[in-house]
């Protein structure tokens, strides 16, 4: 059975090849022994805390285990609040016109400006499922369990949350649209600046972006060809947070230009339909198939299954029971996968 739970430190050398094996373009996983391991700390901090009235900096960090092998398959996060400390860069998608009556022209030309909008809301990233797992609904399971864990613990993050869709680069980590900044505003290559966005450096976007907004016709054609375009590998994931009513809204990435599609928490489809129920033991007679977690911090469990749902109380066998760490009468949260 596939269980997703907390991040430990022993899960460090699994984290370590999920940031190998995510390639270029994977920001928050950078192959970066200092930041993983901060970052399980700062993720065992966040469980820990027993009392939090409003989201500030803790970053919650999960991992999905098969639980018959040991093996970890997969690696997914949230952050409860951005740019508290750090800023948070955006570039904004909008539009300027230039119109002259006298001489019969108008034009409407599309601009990037930078731009620190989304600070203070929450944000889902870091969701990596390894290559053979990659099948059935376990990514749907890995992303989707995020809005169960927001929806139990509501005061732990903002309103408004956001997701960082990874955009278009090549093989070799190159970006077209990082190219053209690459090209006038910087001496680095994307990889590297990604590398440093990474691991918390952020100084240089400050000191070397172009500081007004910039003309998208200006661009060369490969770079404005890939703003708000998704990676291929990305796309599933796209439709998935699609589906739950994330929508784009003209912000894109600083580097790769892909998209960041926003939603308020209350609004997804996810929180709306998930539900408190009671667990009962037993062999359900007729199943249906479910997300379902419990309604712990520290020992936070969530997997899929097939369950008999009976108005208030889910049946579950006694292995679905012990995958989440509850007894009878205990309560678990769940909604329809």
């Amino acid at each position: 059975m596939l269980v997703v739970r907390p991040i430990t430190a022993g899960d460090y050398d699994a984290l370590y090849d999920c940031a190998v094996e995510s390639g270029h373009g994977f920001t928050s996983l950078p192959v970066d022994e200092t930041l993983l391991r901060r970052r399980i700390e700062g993720a065992q901090e966040a469980f820990a805390k027993t009392t939090v009235k409003q989201p500030g900096e803790e970053g919650y960090l999960f991992v999905m285990e098969d639980t018959e092998s040991g093996e970890i398959v997969g690696v997914s996060g949230i952050e409860a609040a951005v740019g508290l400390t750090n800023a948070f860069y955006h570039y904004h998608l909008g539009k300027v016109v230039h119109h002259s009556r006298k001489h019969n022209i108008y034009n409407a030309l599309q601009t990037l400006t930078l731009c620190n909008d989304y600070t203070g809301v929450s944000e889902l990233c870091t969701l990596f499922l390894r290559e053979p797992y990659r099948e059935g609904r376990n990514g749907r399971v890995l992303s989707k369990f995020r809005l169960l864990f927001m929806a139990q613990f509501r005061e732990r993050f903002a309103k408004q949350v956001i997701a960082e869709m990874r955009g278009i680069s090549d093989e070799n980590g190159r970006s077209p649209f990082w190219n053209w900044l690459e090209k006038h505003f910087f001496t680095m290559d994307f990889p590297s600046a990604d590398y440093l966005t990474g691991i918390g450096e952020k100084t240089f976007i400050a000191e070397l972006m172009p500081r007004f907004p910039i003309y998208v016709n200006m661009l060369d054609k490969a770079a404005q060809d890939v703003i708000a375009k998704v990676h291929q590998n990305t796309l599933p994931a796209l439709k998935l947070l699609q589906s739950e009513g994330f929508r784009y809204r003209g912000y894109v990435d600083i580097f790769d230009a892909g998209p960041t599609v926003e939603a308020e928490v209350s609004q997804l489809r996810s929180v709306r339909e998930s539900r408190l129920v009671t667990v009962q033991i037993g062999q359900p007679e007729v199943s249906e198939n479910v997300l379902i977690c419990n309604t712990k911090l520290t020992d936070f469990r969530a997997c899929q299954a097939d369950v008999n749902c009976c108005g208030d109380n889910v049946i579950l066998t006694q292995e679905q029971a012990d995958a989440l760490l509850v007894s009878a009468g205990d309560s678990v949260r769940l909604a329809p996968l």
